[in-house]
């Protein structure tokens, strides 16, 4: 049976920690822009009561229409940035493989 060095140090995660920092970024970049649509609707008077014969010109606001979306389209760049990004150079991770198989096989032979 292994022990649990041996199977901690065979686990890697999916992305490196600078993908993950990078994710969190996007997450919190599109989680902003939803703020930023956020905001009275167009029945709701300026003193903040519902009425039906009242019409808010507010939610075609500059904000709301053009700031917000590309916050959000932004934010979605970044995740899509972090998904791509690399966490390693090509020759780097081939060594660190090499350096992983070559430990594999010594503790193959001492067994």
């Amino acid at each position: 049976m292994s022990s649990f060095n041996e199977v901690d140090s065979k686990f890697n995660l999916l992305f490196s920690k600078k993908n993950y920092l990078f994710m969190i970024l996007g997450m919190a970049v599109i989680l902003f822009g939803f703020l930023l649509m956020t905001g009275p609707d167009a029945n709701t008077r300026p003193d903040g009561v519902w009425d039906p014969t009242y019409w808010n010109n507010e939610i075609f606001s500059w904000r709301r229409i053009r700031l917000a979306p590309f916050v959000i389209l932004l934010g979605f760049g970044i995740e899509i940035y972090a998904i791509m990004l690399s966490p390693k150079s090509n020759s780097t991770f081939l060594e660190s493989k090499q350096e992983f198989q070559a430990k594999e096989l010594s503790e193959k032979k001492f067994k």
